[in-house]
C-alpha cells in the first residue's frame, strides 16, 4: 500500500507523523493509498524551506517567472487524461467531469501567464513641484492553500499560478480525502525545476490546518470548504495577522419564470443540480418556479429519471457517488427530513444499487417538491444530488426568499424577458449571477465571487483579485533636485 509523502525543499520526505488515513475510492471502498495525518512540525519544515525559496524567487523577474507557467500549461495538457483518471478514482466524479475540472485549472495557468501586465503599478509625475509618486507591487511572501475534496485539481489553481507568478512561495494542503491528484500534479511540476522551497505539499488534517494558520512565516491563506470551517479559518488566520480568503458553502437558488424555454431550462438545470453528484459550491439546489409550474415540473422529473448513475470511468455514466459513506447517510437523512417537513419525493434516489459497485456511496438523482420555505431543508446545504422544488407566485416573492437566506454564492434565473433578467441581476444578493445559465462559474479573468456566509475576506480567487491578494503595494514618493547633479 502506497504511503504518501510531503514535498518540501525540492524533495519528497516522510511526514513527521506516524498516523495514517486511508484514501478510499467512493465507488467501491477500495483503499487507494494511505495519507499521513500530518502535524505542526511538517508545516514548520515546509515554512522554513518556503521562506528560503521565497528569497530567491522574489528576485526572479516576473517575465521569467511566467515562463515556468507556460511550461506548466503544457505539462498539464499532456497529462490531462492521467490526472482526470486519478480525480475520478479518488473523488467519484465522472471522467468527463474530471477533465473539465482540469481544463478550468489550465485556464487559470494561462491567465496568470499575463502577470507582467497584471502586476504593473501606477505613476504620477509632479504631484508637487519636482516630486513624483508611484506605486509598485511586491510579493506577499510564503502563502498556503487549504483545499477541499470536491475539486482535487481545479481549486488549488484558483490560487497557485497567481501566487507563483506574483513571486510568492506556496504550500499546498490537499484534502486528506483526495490527496492523490495534487501529489501527482506536484510530481509533474518537478519537471519545472523551480527553486527549492518555492513549492511544497504538506499532507494531513486538522492539526496541519491549525499549524498553517498559526505559523508566523506564512502570510496568506486561501481556503475553500464549508461555511463553518471557512469562518474558523478566517477568524484564526486573521487573528494571527494573515491575509485570508475563505470560500464557504452555498444554497444556490434558481428561478424559473413562466416565459423560460422549457427544454433548454430543464437540461441546464439538471446538469447543474446533478453534476459532480451535487458536490460543488455552484450546484443548483433549490429550483423556484414562478406561476404555472406543471410543465417544467414534469420535464424535470422525466429528465431526472433518465440520468445514469455509476462508476465514473464507465461509459455513458453521467453521475458518480458522493465522497464518503458519512456523506451518503447525511444526504439520505436530509431527504427524510424534507419528507417529515411536508415535502413530497417525486424521484427517489435513496438506496441506489449499482451492479458491480454495491458498496459504493451512491445516491441516484432525487427530486423533492413543496418543502416549506422556512424549513431545514430549504436553508441547509445538502451537497448531494437532490433537487428541491418549490413554487412561488411572483418574481418579487422569489427574490425576497433568495435574499432571506444566509448564503450568497450563486443565484440564477431562466427567462426570455430582458426586464426581469435585469431586475434579478440588480436585486439578487449573490456574488455570482446566472441568466439562463445553470452554473455561473466565472472564467479565470474574473474573481470567483461570493457574498454573505459564502465568503469570508475581501479578495476572492482568480483574476485581478488574486493579484491583489498575493501582492502588497508599496508607494514611493521621491524628489530629485537639479542642484544635486552638480556634485557628480
Amino acid at each position: 500500500m502506497e504511503k504518501l509523502k510531503n514535498y518540501i525543499g525540492g524533495q519528497w520526505v516522510d511526514s513527521r507523523s506516524d498516523q495514517f488515513l486511508n484514501v478510499v475510492n467512493p465507488a467501491n471502498q477500495e483503499i487507494l493509498a494511505q495519507v499521513p495525518a500530518g502535524n505542526a512540525q511538517d508545516v514548520a519544515d515546509a515554512a522554513e524551506a518556503a521562506e528560503k525559496g521565497f528569497q530567491e524567487w522574489r528576485r526572479t523577474p516576473v517575465s521569467k517567472r511566467v515562463q515556468y507557467l507556460f511550461k506548466l500549461k503544457t505539462i498539464l495538457e499532456d497529462n490531462l487524461d492521467d490526472i482526470a483518471r486519478t480525480i475520478t478514482l479518488e473523488s467519484g466524479k465522472t471522467f468527463l467531469e474530471a477533465k473539465a475540472e482540469m481544463i478550468r485549472a489550465i485556464e487559470n495557468v494561462e491567465n496568470a501567464c499575463g502577470m507582467p501586465a497584471m502586476m504593473q503599478g501606477e505613476f504620477s509625475e509632479d504631484i508637487a513641484k519636482g516630486i513624483d509618486e508611484y506605486m509598485i507591487r511586491q510579493p506577499l511572501g510564503v502563502c498556503a492553500c487549504i483545499a477541499p475534496f470536491n475539486f482535487p485539481g481545479m481549486i488549488t489553481f484558483w490560487f497557485l499560478p497567481y501566487a507563483l507568478a506574483c513571486g510568492n512561495s506556496y504550500i499546498i494542503k490537499p484534502s486528506e480525502k483526495v490527496p492523490l491528484t495534487m501529489t501527482k500534479i506536484v510530481g509533474l511540476m518537478e519537471q519545472l525545476d523551480l527553486p527549492k522551497g518555492v513549492l511544497s505539499i504538506v499532507q494531513g488534517g486538522r492539526e496541519v490546518v491549525d499549524a498553517l494558520l498559526e505559523h508566523p512565516v506564512i502570510k496568506g491563506i486561501s481556503f475553500v470548504g464549508s461555511s463553518n470551517v471557512a469562518k474558523y479559518v478566517y477568524s484564526k488566520g486573521a487573528a494571527n495577522g494573515k491575509r485570508v480568503q475563505a470560500q464557504g458553502g452555498a444554497k444556490n437558488p434558481v428561478i424559473v419564470l413562466p416565459d423560460a424555454d422549457i427544454d433548454m431550462t430543464t437540461q441546464i438545470v439538471i446538469d447543474s443540480v446533478y453534476g459532480c453528484a451535487g458536490q460543488r459550491c455552484l450546484a443548483a439546489s433549490t429550483i423556484i418556479t414562478v406561476g404555472e409550474h406543471k410543465e417544467i415540473t414534469e420535464s424535470l422529473v422525466e429528465s431526472t429519471k433518465t440520468r445514469k448513475t455509476g462508476f465514473g470511468l464507465d461509459d455513458d455514466v453521467q453521475m458518480g457517488p458522493v465522497i464518503t459513506t458519512e456523506s451518503k447517510n447525511r444526504v439520505n437523512n436530509l431527504i427524510e427530513k424534507g419528507v417529515q417537513e411536508g415535502g413530497r419525493v417525486l424521484v427517489d434516489g435513496r438506496n441506489a444499487k449499482i451492479e458491480g459497485f454495491e458498496n459504493g456511496n451512491f445516491i441516484a438523482p432525487t427530486i423533492i417538491e413543496d418543502i416549506p420555505l422556512d424549513g431545514e431543508l430549504a436553508s441547509t446545504e445538502i451537497f448531494g444530488p437532490v433537487l428541491s422544488l418549490v413554487h412561488i407566485n411572483t418574481i418579487d416573492e422569489a427574490i425576497q426568499f433568495i435574499n432571506s437566506g444566509r448564503y450568497g454564492n450563486m443565484a440564477c434565473v431562466f427567462t426570455s424577458s430582458g426586464l426581469n433578467a435585469r431586475k434579478f441581476r440588480h436585486e439578487a444578493e449573490a456574488g455570482n449571477i446566472g441568466i439562463n445559465i445553470g452554473v455561473a462559474a466565472p472564467v479565470a479573468q474574473f474573481p470567483f465571487s461570493g457574498w454573505k456566509d459564502s465568503f469570508y475576506g475581501d479578495l476572492h480567487g482568480q483574476g485581478k483579485h488574486a493579484v491583489e491578494f498575493f501582492t502588497q503595494t508599496k508607494v514611493v514618493i521621491e524628489r530629485w533636485l537639479k542642484e544635486w547633479n552638480r556634485k557628480f
